[in-house]
Formats: structure tokens, C-alpha cells, sequence
């Protein structure tokens, strides 16, 4: 079987020991020959290598393994590029989060104001890795699940139309675990429609491998708890999870006949999470004293003690996503995922140049988009807005447009007036020097 050279892009990141150790655990499926961390931040990603090397040694020595900030040594002789970047780490979330909530409203990650923020910056780091995997491995694929994604899908399909990269999400995989379990059935037995843009989206049809519709067992859990329920090994276990869960009852109330992506909420329901935003502690500050500080730690307790035996990496859930996503592209397995592609007719009354996510069979070529025919005129309406808030965005970075920032901002639906528009837009402005172009 053919062994993959693979390169992490975001070395540095808190994920990447759960995507090293999610590969580690399909070896035999998805055999390995190399592996490369690369990050532009050499201090932050030594710490995560360093920890990642001693894994390695002990539990698959015959890795090559290396981390490098050179893109050259990166970027050659590679098959696969998962790109999880963070342009500005959880500083600059931070400021995503809290400048919105200043002026009432919704702070996050990649909703809103703070999703624009972050795109804003996401961009020309995509596109330089993009740039450096053509140039030094032009058969290799890209596959990016940096946030936000929906933002950096449409940048790629506009400004890199031909290049080899594929947009992925995990939430809805999230979602679908939990489907699973309140059903009581194996996660692989679902077979399921869906359309939508990322995090903006709904599911159509939930069936199991037999054809039996599972839609109204659902639809009655859901109705009364959302998609809460306990899972001790899940990484969305804290009490802001289980409260986002919870809160998708609500978002499911208003079109009985669909199944909601949890992050509809900012946007129907940004009152209700306003009120329960602490703009002094936001997620970003959550994270930043967690995961963060667990990650790191751990780390460099590996490094201290020179083993990993017994260590405190994690596997994680959006890791066997990617593995099943390059394992799919390699060995033409047709495995059906959710994918982010431009619509082209796949959503027959929508935006044909639109970045939606939908089922795809993925094989060896690439992806073949499933049809999900026409969709209801509420969720028609409130995805023309939205995909108007992210081709608007990627223009205002391609063109310098401080005008067209601003109509994004004044578009989306999180945002109640064209004048908190420019003065969020103002405040972004100045946080964001040095990570933005200039806008005119």
C-alpha cells in the first residue's frame, strides 16, 4: 500500500497533537512515510514538534518526521497539505469577540462582525500556503478547515479558481455524532441530506443504512432538548456547549421541517446571546485558559520527562474527518462527506457562483456533488444575505474597499444599523494594523 507525505500547516496549533495522534490511529488504512509540521510562528510550534517527535519516536519510529518555518522544505515533495491556520491566535480572537460586544452585538468566532474580522486576515494566509503547495508539490491537494471557512471557500474560489483545495467543516460531523447517540445507532449508519452555506445550514433527510426515516424520532428529542446530550469523551463538553445545544430547540421551532446547524443561534437568536455573553470573558478567554494552557502544558511535560507514555494528548474529533477526507482522494474509497463547493445548480434556486456545503462522494478525482434540488424560501432568503456578507468580504480584501467592509458588516443579519456598522468597522480597522490590507 502506498505510504503519504503529509504536512500540518499550523504546526503551532493546539489541534495538531489530536491530528497526529488521529493519524497515528489509521496507519493502516492511511499509511504514513512522512510527516512535516510548519508554522511562521518557530517558537510556538518548537514546543508542540518537540512533544510531537518524542510521540513519534515511541509509537511509529519509521515517520520521517521534521518541523520547519522554511516553506520550501515544507511544501516538497508532498501529497496532502491540512491547513488549520489561525491568523493573529486567540489574541486576535479576543478582539473579534469583545469589539462587537461593545456595541451590543453578537462577538464570535466566525459570525458576525468577528467572523469578518477573522476572514479578513484568514485570507492571505490561505492563499500563501495555497501558493506554496503549486509551487513546490502541484499534485498535492489541499484540505483546509481554517476558520472562518465559509469566508476563506469563497476567496479560494474566487482568487485561485484551479487550485487542488478542498473546504471542510466538522461541526455538522459534531452534529451528527450526537444524532447518532440520541438515536442509540452507530454514526456511520446515517445517511443524511443537507444544504446550506458553513455554519448556516440544515438538514433535510436523516435516514439509517436501511432507509428507515429517523427525522421524527429526532425531531421529537430535539423539539425539548436541542441536540444536548451528554458525551464524556466529547471536546464541545463544557457548559457554553451544552448550552449552544440546548438553544437549538429554539432555532429548530421556527421551521419544524429541517434540522438547524447549532450556529444559526448568533443569527437568530443574537439578543438571546448578547444577554448571555460575558464581554469581559468570552470564548476566547475560555480558551485561552483551557485547551490552550492544556495543550501547552502537556507538551512540555512530554518534552520534560523525554517520553509521551502516559501523556495528556487527546485525539480529536475533527481529525478522523481529514483522515477519512485524504483516504477518500487516495484511495477512491466514494466515501459521501459534507463538503464546501460552489453550488453550481447543486442547490437548483440559489446563487450558482455560492460556496454551499453539501453532500459530495469523494473519490479519486476529486468530488461529485449530490443534487439537493430546491430549497424552502426562509432558508433561501436568510443564505442570500449571508453569502452577499461573504462575497462582499472577499472583495473589500481583494480590492482595498473600506466601502464594501462596510456594506458586509451593515448586511449581516447580526448587525442592527448601518451606523454600529461603520463603528465596528472603525474599531476593526484599528485592532487589526498590521493583519488587514490598507482599506480606502
Amino acid at each position: 500500500m502506498k505510504k503519504f507525505s503529509i504536512t500540518v500547516a499550523g504546526g503551532g496549533s493546539t489541534f495538531t497533537p489530536g491530528i497526529i495522534m488521529m493519524l497515528l490511529d489509521h496507519q493502516e488504512e492511511f499509511p504514513i512515510r512522512r510527516l512535516c509540521l510548519y508554522d511562521n510562528d518557530k517558537e510556538r510550534q518548537e514546543i508542540i514538534a518537540e512533544a510531537c517527535r518524542i510521540l513519534l519516536s515511541e509509537r511509529a519510529p519509521e515517520i520521517e518526521f521534521y518541523y520547519t518555518v522554511e516553506p520550501e522544505k515544507a511544501f516538497t515533495d508532498v501529497d496532502f497539505v491540512m491547513a488549520h491556520i489561525r491568523v493573529g491566535k486567540y489574541a486576535m480572537r479576543e478582539k473579534d469577540e469583545k469589539i462587537p460586544l461593545k456595541y451590543g452585538v453578537v462577538g464570535q468566532e466566525t459570525c458576525g462582525p468577528g467572523g469578518i474580522a477573522y476572514g479578513m486576515r484568514s485570507i492571505g494566509g490561505i492563499l500563501e500556503i495555497l501558493d506554496y503547495m503549486e509551487t513546490y508539490s502541484p499534485d498535492a491537494w489541499m484540505l483546509n478547515y481554517s476558520n472562518p471557512a465559509a469566508i476563506v471557500a469563497e476567496a479560494t474560489r474566487k482568487l485561485r479558481p484551479k487550485s487542488r483545495i478542498i473546504n471542510i467543516c466538522d461541526m455538522p460531523l459534531g452534529i451528527m455524532v450526537r444524532m447518532a447517540r440520541i438515536l442509540g445507532i452507530p454514526e456511520g449508519d446515517l445517511d443524511i441530506s443537507y444544504f446550506g452555506l458553513n455554519h448556516f445550514g440544515w438538514w433535510t433527510q436523516v435516514k439509517d443504512k436501511d432507509g428507515n426515516d429517523l427525522m421524527p424520532a429526532l425531531k421529537e428529542y430535539v423539539k425539548v432538548n436541542g441536540y444536548d446530550i451528554n458525551i464524556e469523551e466529547d471536546q464541545h463538553a463544557d457548559q457554553s456547549w451544552h448550552e449552544t445545544f440546548r438553544k437549538v430547540r429554539d432555532v429548530y421551532a421556527v421551521d419544524p421541517d429541517t434540522l438547524p446547524n447549532t450556529y444559526l443561534k448568533y443569527y437568530l437568536c443574537s439578543d438571546y446571546v448578547v444577554e448571555h455573553t460575558d464581554p469581559e470573558y468570552t470564548r476566547a478567554n475560555q480558551v485561552m485558559d483551557g485547551r490552550e494552557k492544556e495543550v501547552f502544558s502537556a507538551a512540555r511535560e512530554i518534552i520534560e520527562k523525554g517520553t509521551a507514555r502516559n501523556c495528556k494528548f487527546m485525539k480529536d474529533d475533527h481529525a478522523s474527518y481529514i483522515v477519512d477526507l485524504a483516504r477518500a482522494l487516495a484511495f477512491n474509497t466514494k466515501e459521501k462527506m459534507l463538503l464546501i463547493v460552489p453550488n453550481e445548480g447543486a442547490i437548483e434556486n440559489f446563487d450558482p457562483e455560492a460556496m454551499v456545503e453539501i453532500p459530495c462522494i469523494v473519490g479519486k478525482g476529486g468530488y461529485e456533488k449530490i443534487a439537493q434540488g430546491r430549497i424552502p424560501q426562509f432558508q433561501k432568503g436568510l443564505m442570500e444575505q449571508q453569502v452577499s456578507v461573504e462575497k462582499l468580504v472577499v472583495e473589500a480584501w481583494t480590492e482595498g474597499s473600506y466601502q464594501k467592509l462596510w456594506q458586509a458588516l451593515t448586511l449581516s443579519k447580526t448587525v442592527p444599523s448601518v451606523e454600529v456598522a461603520k463603528k465596528i468597522l472603525d474599531d476593526l480597522i484599528e485592532a487589526n494594523k498590521g493583519y488587514w490590507p490598507e482599506l480606502k
